[in-house]
């Protein structure tokens, strides 16, 4: 290499680094927003979408306006404590939490949060006073639509028994206790009354017990099997739709990225949109307002999905009037 060529290269290399330290500084200054959820890379990448489109309809672009610092448990929920600490010690100005709220308020209780598609109530687990006044540092929307959990779990089962005609026994799979399971399990056993099924619950103390609560359920002649919403199976989905999917039954679950991996039907509020509100509390945030002022928002747009492949190993022939009101057809 000549001489010149060398030298040319050099004052390169010295003006990226410049630009680079320059950027590291510049980003440094801006505020900080921490974003946690228990889940996957993947699923941090399709929520953070749907969060930076909610700041950038408040006129906020990342890198200009605010820098970003995210953590993900990839479904291991011992490592949650660790992540909430090292977001902690970096002193955001708030933090925007998906299913582990409770936890990590907790651990962080001087910390604003903004919570996103909360599936339990926010009121009764205490993390605030009231949806028009929360009155502390933590806000943000919830998953159930107006009605609750029972006005899910009836426009859920109504839109599977559809699907799946003369449904006499679900098998309810979920953890032994959650904040939202108690309120899941009273809701089906309702519709399960208005509609003429019953129910059976089966309760996972790890995601290592579920092969042995499939067969159990088999063994009782389930016609098909419910998926808490809790996130032991959401975030552990990988190994548990393939489990499912060799019981030979229909499964029904309440998050797309449930019938995407597998499942027969899902029909939930859309967790991408959730990001999306939770990105314009952030926005309002980072201008000042305080999260008590905030109301805690509910759910106003929802996703119905059919996996076709599935209901093809099934033998289920989805009617075409579903196919049409399906938000989300996986082939």
């Amino acid at each position: 290499m000549h001489r010149r060529e060398f030298i040319s290269l050099i004052g390169v290399a010295v003006a990226w680094n410049s630009q680079s330290a320059a950027y590291s500084q510049t980003r440094g200054k801006l505020p900080l927003v921490g974003v946690l959820i228990p889940g996957s890379a993947d699923q941090l990448n399709d929520r953070l979408a749907g969060l930076r489109r909610g700041l950038r309809e408040a006129g906020l672009v990342e890198d200009r306006n605010y820098a970003l610092v995210t953590r993900f448990a990839d479904g291991d929920l011992s490592r949650i404590p660790a992540l909430t600490q090292e977001l902690g010690e970096l002193k955001p100005v708030v933090i925007v939490v998906a299913a582990v709220v409770n936890f990590v308020h907790g651990m962080l209780p001087e910390m604003p949060l903004v919570f996103t598609s909360y599936a339990a109530d926010p009121i009764a687990s205490g993390l605030a006073q009231s949806y028009a006044r929360p009155g502390g540092l933590v806000t943000g929307n919830v998953l159930n639509a107006i009605g609750g959990e029972e006005a899910l779990a009836a426009k859920r089962m109504s839109l599977f028994g559809e699907l799946v005609p003369h449904v006499t026994r679900i098998g309810m799979l979920g953890p032994l206790e959650g904040l939202l399971l108690e309120k899941e399990k009273a809701a089906l056993k309702k519709v399960g009354a208005q509609l003429g099924f019953e129910v059976s619950n089966y309760s996972l103390k790890s995601i290592d017990d579920l092969e042995e609560a499939i067969a159990q359920g088999l063994r009782d002649e389930v016609s098909a099997f419910y998926l808490s919403g809790e996130p032991m199976l959401t975030i552990n989905k990988s190994r548990a739709v393939p489990a499912l999917s060799k019981a030979g039954r229909p499964t029904v679950g309440p998050y797309p990225e449930l019938a995407r991996a597998g499942i027969l039907m899902s029909y939930s509020s859309d967790l991408d949109d959730g990001f999306r509100h939770a990105g314009s509390y952030v926005a309002k945030i980072l201008g000042g307002t305080k999260p008590s002022d905030l109301p805690i928002e509910q759910a106003s747009k929802f996703v119905f999905a059919i996996n076709l492949k599935t209901a093809k190993a099934l033998n289920i022939a989805v009617p075409p009037s579903l196919l049409a009101l399906a938000d989300e057809v996986i082939e």
